[in-house]
């Protein structure tokens, strides 16, 4: 399975529009901070560039209807970094993961960005989903977030897996994505076999979604 995963560049000429992901850096705005992101789209492929589902989903933090001013979070399959980032300029203590051959370039954006007070409150750390889970307490996150994270079919049984080891009664997990195909609708319809989900926001501009899920409980409390 290892080789299916995202450290696997894509072929340029059978995908469209991808020419801001061979620039080598983007910049963003969030948190009242501005955001040099590193991005290394020929050695690293789909896990060192921005994808539209990581802004919108950064711009719905932003918007305030989630507080994360001391929270744990969180991220799954962080690739560059920008998510784990906003949720750490907006208060959190976030543990921001992605696959061994990812964390280098991971750390490096993570470093550049957050003021060096800031630092302390974000960890980059392995994490394979399915994979050595024990490595991470059950329950201990408020937040799970994962941004375009659920595009190859052969992983969604791990990211349940690791979803559930990591989600007690009070964690949230947000997801932001675009519904490409039959498997996207497949995997959302896996969640909502072991959570309650429901979606809560979307960008028409780009076309993705955040869904909210947790375990699944009464729905005047969902």
């Amino acid at each position: 399975m290892d080789n299916k995963m995202a450290l696997v560049p894509y072929d340029d000429s059978a995908v469209w529009g991808l020419q801001k992901f061979h620039k080598s850096s983007s910049v963003y705005h969030f948190a009242n901070h501005t955001i040099q992101i590193k991005q290394n789209w020929k050695q690293l492929g789909v896990a060192a560039v921005v994808w539209d589902a990581a802004v919108v989903l950064c711009t719905y933090l932003e918007m305030g209807s989630i507080d994360l001013q001391g929270r744990s979070v969180i991220e799954l399959g962080a690739g560059t970094g920008l998510l784990g980032i906003v949720a750490t300029l907006l208060g959190a203590h976030v543990t921001i993961t992605d696959r061994e051959a990812a964390l280098e370039f991971l750390e490096s954006n993570v470093q550049a960005n957050l003021p060096p007070d800031l630092q302390p409150r974000a960890l980059v750390k392995e994490l394979t989903w399915g994979r050595n889970l024990g490595n991470f307490s059950p329950g201990k996150f408020d937040f799970i977030l994962g941004a375009d994270i659920i595009y190859l079919e052969d992983t969604f049984a791990d990211l349940l897996q690791t979803l559930e080891h990591l989600c007690s009664e009070h964690t949230v997990i947000l997801l932001s994505c675009r519904i490409r195909y039959e498997r996207d609708e497949n995997f959302l319809e896996m969640l909502k076999g072991r959570f309650s989900v429901r979606e809560v926001h979307y960008d028409p501009s780009k076309d993705v979604r955040v869904f909210k899920a947790r375990r699944s409980i009464r729905k005047e409390d969902f």
